[in-house]
């Protein structure tokens, strides 16, 4: 389980020249590894001879060297990342080579070097931690739960599935307001809406 404690505010872009050869590094937050490499895929530039990459998205990481010798590339801009505490985080390093090698040891300073550099200009938020629930309640209770959970800063209905008798609704949140969020749900709903970790049996 990842302990970091903040992620991007938005995309940060840094460009420096290390023995003639150009690096550019571009960090923005994602959301999932669908995100993440989207964002990777929208800032390689074709132009590059090596576009190595990371990123963390909570347990979820991955990182390529995109040809560079195995180990110099992605591992340290990884490391970049997990060095400065941040999660829900992809960094970009291109490469344009500049004529001199620079060996296992500086390909790693530099790709490390060049991202570390980029994610402590970008400005940053503090992480939220998100809880998920299943909340099972009648058809009446719908609306009148997603209007609570509206009041939450950064909780939102992640999926709903309709039964016969009601509608399931899986809600993400921040983890320090379950507690109260579904203590709150008894008294909304006159104890007609269960809440459990897992989707109701059956769906």
């Amino acid at each position: 389980m990842s302990d970091a404690t903040a992620t991007l505010l938005g995309p940060e872009t840094l460009a420096q020249e290390i023995r003639r050869s150009r690096f550019r590094a571009v960090a923005g937050p994602v959301e999932d590894e669908a995100a993440a490499r989207r964002f990777i895929a929208g800032n390689s530039d074709a132009s590059a001879g090596h576009n190595c990459w990371a990123f963390r998205c909570g347990d979820t990481y991955r990182f390529s060297d995109d040809g560079e010798p195995g180990g110099t590339a992605g591992r340290p801009i990884l490391q970049a990342i997990e060095g400065q505490g941040l999660d829900g985080v992809a960094v970009v390093v291109s490469r344009w080579f500049g004529g001199i090698l620079l060996g296992s040891g500086g390909l790693m300073r530099a790709y490390g070097g060049t991202a570390a550099a980029c994610l402590r200009a970008a400005a940053r938020r503090p992480l939220v931690r998100l809880a998920r629930v299943w909340i099972a309640c009648p058809f009446a209770e719908d609306a009148r739960i997603r209007a609570r959970l509206a009041a939450i800063a950064g909780s939102r209905v992640e999926d709903a599935r309709f039964t016969a008798s009601g509608v399931c609704l899986c809600v993400a949140l921040p983890a320090g307001e379950v507690a109260a969020f579904t203590a709150g749900l008894a008294d909304l709903t006159r104890g007609q809406a269960l809440v459990s970790a897992t989707p109701p049996a059956g769906d």
